[in-house]
C-alpha cells in the first residue's frame, strides 16, 4: 500500500470536516471534479459555489453535476462565471463566517489552453477572502502546480502567504512528495481554529 495521492489526501482532509447542509465553495472549478465532490458532502440541503473565469470550465462542471448529482436543484450547486477573488461579492452576508471547505487547484484547465493560468494577485486575494469566511474548523486546500510558466512563483507566493497566518487562527499543514520528477502538484491545507 502506497502514500496517498495529493488530490485525495486534500479529499480527506476536507470529508472529515464537511457535512450535510454545509457551504463549501470550489474556487477553481476546472472540469467539476470537486464540485460533484463537495456537492455530495454538503448534499442538497447544503451549497456548493464554483468559480472558474471560462465558460468552457463552467459548461463541464454544469455536465458533471447534472450526470452525477441529479438530486442537486439550482440552489445547491452556484456556478460562477466569475474570478475566485470575487469570492467576498458572491457569498451572502450569512454565509460569510460560515463556510466549511474551500479547494483551490491552481494553474490551467486540464485539456485546454495552458496560457489561461491562475494568477497570484487573484489567488491571494480569494485566499484571504476564504479565510476570512471559514467557519471555526473549516478549511482551505490549495493544491500547487509549478511545472508550468508562472506556477512557481504563484506556488511560492501561497506559501508565503499561509506561513504569515497567524498560529493561534489557524494551522498550515504542507503535504508533498519529494523525489518525483516533473514537478508534482503538492498540497497546503489551512484549518482555522
Amino acid at each position: 500500500m502506497g502514500f496517498i495521492s495529493i488530490l485525495s489526501f486534500a479529499h480527506k482532509l476536507i470529508e472529515e470536516r464537511t457535512y450535510a447542509g454545509d457551504i463549501a465553495v470550489d474556487a477553481t472549478a476546472g472540469n467539476g471534479v470537486d464540485t460533484v465532490f463537495l456537492a455530495r458532502l454538503v448534499g442538497s440541503e447544503g451549497t456548493v459555489h464554483a468559480f472558474d473565469v471560462q465558460r468552457q470550465a463552467l459548461d463541464s462542471t454544469a455536465a458533471r453535476v447534472d450526470k452525477e448529482c441529479p438530486d442537486h436543484g439550482p440552489d445547491a450547486v452556484r456556478l460562477h462565471l466569475r474570478s475566485h477573488a470575487e469570492l467576498p461579492q458572491v457569498l451572502s452576508p450569512d454565509e460569510h463566517g460560515r463556510v466549511a471547505a474551500v479547494m483551490f487547484n491552481l494553474g490551467y484547465l486540464p485539456g485546454d489552453d495552458h496560457a489561461t493560468i491562475t494568477q497570484p494577485e487573484s489567488t491571494l486575494s480569494a485566499l484571504t477572502a476564504s479565510a476570512e469566511a471559514l467557519r471555526r474548523g473549516g478549511i482551505i486546500t490549495a493544491v500547487l502546480y509549478t511545472g508550468h510558466p508562472g506556477g512557481a512563483e504563484e506556488a511560492e507566493a501561497v506559501e508565503q502567504w499561509a506561513a504569515a497566518l497567524p498560529q493561534k487562527e489557524f494551522q498550515v499543514l504542507q503535504y508533498r512528495f519529494f523525489n518525483q520528477k516533473n514537478h508534482p502538484p503538492y498540497l497546503i491545507a489551512i484549518e482555522k481554529r
